[in-house]
């Protein structure tokens, strides 16, 4: 146990530090469990992690105070929305919004700044992630500058830790969600034929699916995509930046995408944690646990664990795909995952095709996004586009 009480304030220590993946490496290799009074019991190797997401019977996903369908739910109730909620991921749906989604993509490339420097994140990861989650849901345009500003408020509070103002940003998203629901009511059979409709259409046990479920499954949708979108894509290219001759190569042949991309984001990984409760006691590298205790996944750390990558820096995309835990693992996988790897697949074909190369801007460093948010919350980017000499009409 000492070192759990040496190691006890590190945790939070290396998630506000400049360089939290490389503070979470040295963390795991100093010690795989950690209790952290922020984070309680956290765990940093990737078999431990591995084996809690693959033991849902003594690991349960019921940890917060309010309603979350279906990633805060346990079996068998957990079962039952799972299933209504995957096809709306499958490939018909994807090949249907694909066009939809790489249009979006060209229109923001094309109206990026070129040969100059800008701010990545805030100006076109976030807006991006913005339109495509609209687009896929089937609201209005109109909803969409108020998203991009409600992603904006909504990190401040979380980085910042500010409870009341948490609460009252959720609330606020919350409101969203109701009006779009009390306008598709209020236009009947003329409601839009989208997927928000749809789903306020489907049943469980022969009822309505009731508006506060509703609220949740498409709070728990946009909210985890509009973060985790905009964090990969500036993940991907400050990564791709920084190595020329792999962008290089992506550019020309753009079908090494999918692979590259799941590999660099388990290198830096977009998502840090994710918790879970104890249903009774057990014992986990050599660290009794009682039950009911609060346990942190630190997926930051585990999807570098040098024991199952080697050199967690090597870019190596031909690994074993089941072994990156980015998306997850076990019946909680991320259900969206299909559609979170067809949009950054998308966007990052038009970065790379209406550029000539892009690189860091120079006047202000990248800053690393805090605990619990991943990715960069600065990220100064130049894309450079070929100009013409004038001598080729």
């Amino acid at each position: 146990m000492n070192d759990v009480v040496l190691l006890s304030e590190d945790v939070r220590k290396a998630s506000v530090s400049n360089e939290p993946i490389a503070a979470y490496d040295q963390l795991r290799q100093a010690c795989p469990v950690i209790h952290d009074r922020h984070l309680h019991w956290t765990l940093l190797r990737h078999k431990d992690v591995l084996a809690l997401l693959n033991d849902h019977q003594t690991f349960s996903n019921a940890v917060s105070r309010h309603l979350s369908v279906p990633n805060g739910m346990d079996q068998p109730e957990h079962t039952v929305y799972r299933a209504l909620i995957e096809p709306y991921f499958n490939q018909e749906r994807l090949s249907a919004f694909e066009p939809v989604c790489r249009q979006i993509a060209v229109n923001l490339v094309k109206q990026a700044p070129k040969n100059r420097e800008f701010e990545f994140i805030e100006d076109f990861a976030r807006v991006y992630a913005v339109q495509v989650q609209c687009a896929y849901l089937g609201w209005p345009e109109s909803l969409q500058a108020s998203l991009v500003q409600w992603v904006r408020k909504n990190h401040q509070a979380t980085q910042a830790q500010d409870h009341q103002a948490m609460s009252e940003i959720a609330l606020e998203f919350d409101g969203y969600i109701r009006s779009l629901l009390a306008a598709r009511r209020q236009a009947g059979d003329q409601a839009p034929d989208d997927l928000t409709t749809a789903l306020m259409r489907e049943t469980i046990n022969g009822e309505l699916i009731p508006d506060e479920v509703l609220v949740s499954i498409l709070r728990n949708w946009t909210v985890g995509e509009l973060g985790t979108i905009a964090a990969c894509i500036g993940i991907l290219v400050k990564y791709l930046a920084g190595h020329l001759k792999l962008q290089h190569q992506l550019r020309y042949k753009p079908k090494l995408l999918p692979a590259a991309i799941d590999e660099i984001l388990r290198i830096h990984p977009p998502l840090i944690a994710s918790r879970r409760v104890s249903t009774k006691a057990v014992t986990i590298a050599g660290q009794k646990i009682e039950a009911g205790e609060r346990l942190t996944l630190l997926w930051a750390s585990a999807n570098r664990d040098e024991t199952v990558f080697g050199n967690p820096d090597v870019f190596q995309p031909d690994r074993d795909p089941s072994l990156n835990l980015l998306y997850g693992a076990g019946i909680h996988a991320c259900p969206g995952a299909p559609l979170a790897r067809l949009e950054l697949r998308l966007v990052m074909e038009e970065l790379l095709r209406d550029t000539s190369r892009f690189s860091l801007g120079e006047n202000i460093s990248p800053v690393h996004a805090k605990y619990p948010a991943g990715g960069f919350d600065v990220l100064p980017v130049k894309l450079f586009v070929e100009t013409c000499c004038g001598s080729c009409s």
